[in-house]
């Protein structure tokens, strides 16, 4: 794929020096000029910019003062200073605060294009290692899926599949299920998973700012587009676009979207030249969209072009059996956060049995915001039902059948039974330092079997060694 075209911000107070650089380097880059640090700072807030060439000298605010700014807020933007032969102290000086590199005047444009080559090869390096960061973490949560629902592991084997294709994919599910986490396990087990996850919230941003956000502007596209802006769609090419809350989005946008998806090309905002894009489309809502076409809120058009694959994340009611594998989870996921190590904070079995009954409409969400905060406020390594938040110990399932009952008493037996066997094995593994062969021979089972359970319980060994 072409090298998109890269960014410089020059600074210099001599409108002779920059026209001189403009006329060099116009071919090869895209220039922003600015004749002071306050015009400086102005561009970079409002423009993506891959590289600064600034003076050393200006008045007012000076290269040096330029650099520190740019190494507070803008971190992975590399700085070359410009600096007279007899100020190479103040450069090294610069260098040592976080400058690139120096130039001497008068500049010699061979050289200059040579640094500016190396410097923006950094910049590329810092940006794919952000990135490589970013997949990372969000590799991590794609492994954090945790279910032991029958209907949710064959969700997930679906996904798998799904992955596969570049078919748009649609989510239902309430607030708190885990959209956004199912959203980025298609992105990452896919063929995309190098290029980029770009999310967008259709609830959260002002209409009139929305259009914008999604296709971009040209400059002067309206009062404050002072420079070309980039949109998610752009952005997200060649990787997946994940518009959650879809539902909230306006029909005239509606319509526009659609064109998207049908002809793979859209203009930006005040522009008219045609993009084309290869961005996969995920969209999630925690409404039920055939009800918002019904009631004529939604185009049915552009529902069918979404739901090429339809997602439902059941909610946290739905499976309870997944309380406690959740529980256990966030009490060890927080318990490592507190100060206090030693002293590890554990659920009673009655707290347990009031987490199970209560009805969670905040789901997973909800559940991992309640168990941080037990940690939080608890003073002893036990919490009882009297550190859970009232509106949990008050809140009562309606009456049960018999059968009801009997299914519920086997789904908390079994769950009582995973979790011993968990730390069990838990306690196996540290013991022998993760050795799978000797733990086989203090537990009692073969090799095989061994491995098989620990399988079962997502436990890895190298935690261990």
């Amino acid at each position: 794929m072409e090298q998109a075209e890269r960014t410089i911000l020059i600074v210099d107070d001599e409108e002779k020096i920059l026209k001189v650089l403009e006329i060099n380097l116009k071919e090869k880059y895209r220039l922003l000029l600015a004749r002071n640090g306050d015009e400086a700072i102005n561009c970079l807030r409002n423009a993506a910019v891959d590289l600064m060439l600034t003076d050393e000298r200006m008045p007012g605010r000076n290269g040096m003062d330029l650099l520190s700014f740019v190494q507070q807020h803008y971190r992975h933007v590399p700085v070359i200073i410009v600096t007279a032969f007899g100020s190479v102290e103040h450069a090294v000086h610069a260098m040592k605060m976080g400058a690139y590199d120096y130039i001497l005047k008068p500049i010699k444009i061979d050289e200059l294009q040579r640094l500016i080559e190396k410097a923006l090869h950094y910049s590329r390096l810092l940006s794919e290692n952000v990135e490589l960061k970013e997949r990372l973490k969000k590799y991590e949560g794609v492994k954090e899926i945790i279910t032991a629902n029958p209907g949710m592991r064959a969700l997930f084997e679906t996904l798998k599949q799904v992955a596969a294709t570049s078919a748009s994919v649609l989510i239902e599910g309430e607030s708190g299920t885990g959209k956004q986490l199912v959203a980025s396990s298609i992105h990452y087990m896919s063929s995309r998973a190098d290029n980029p996850f770009i999310e967008i919230n259709c609830g959260a941003i002002p209409v009139n700012l929305l259009e914008s956000e999604l296709f971009g502007h040209e400059k002067g596209a309206f009062t404050g587009a002072v420079h070309m802006k980039k949109g998610k769609f752009e952005l997200a090419d060649n990787g997946t676009l994940f518009l959650d809350e879809i539902g909230e989005l306006p029909l005239e946008l509606q319509v526009k979207l659609l064109h998207v998806l049908e002809n793979q090309t859209f203009t930006r905002l005040g522009g008219t030249q045609l993009i084309r894009t290869h961005a996969r489309i995920v969209t999630a809502t925690n409404r039920i969209l055939s009800e918002e076409v019904e009631a004529k809120r939604f185009r049915s058009d552009l529902y069918y072009r979404l739901k090429v694959v339809y997602v439902r994340i059941p909610p946290l009611r739905e499976r309870r059996e997944d309380i406690p594998l959740l529980v256990r989870h966030f009490m060890e996921k927080y318990n490592q956060l507190r100060d206090d190590r030693k002293t590890e904070v554990e659920l009673s079995g009655e707290a347990l049995d009031i987490l199970q009954s209560y009805s969670w409409p905040g789901n997973v969400r909800e559940l991992e915001n309640v168990i941080q905060q037990v940690i939080i406020f608890a003073k002893g390594g036990l919490v009882t039902p009297d550190a859970l938040p009232p509106e949990i110990v008050q809140d009562t399932e309606p009456s049960m059948t018999k059968e009801e009952l009997r299914e519920e008493k086997n789904r908390r037996t079994k769950a009582i039974l995973r979790d011993a066997e968990h730390s069990f094995l838990k306690r196996i593994l540290e013991k022998t330092r993760g050795n799978i062969t000797r733990a086989a021979e203090i537990s009692g089972y073969d090799r095989r079997q061994l491995q098989n359970l620990i399988k079962k319980h997502g436990i890895k060994t190298d935690y261990f060694k």
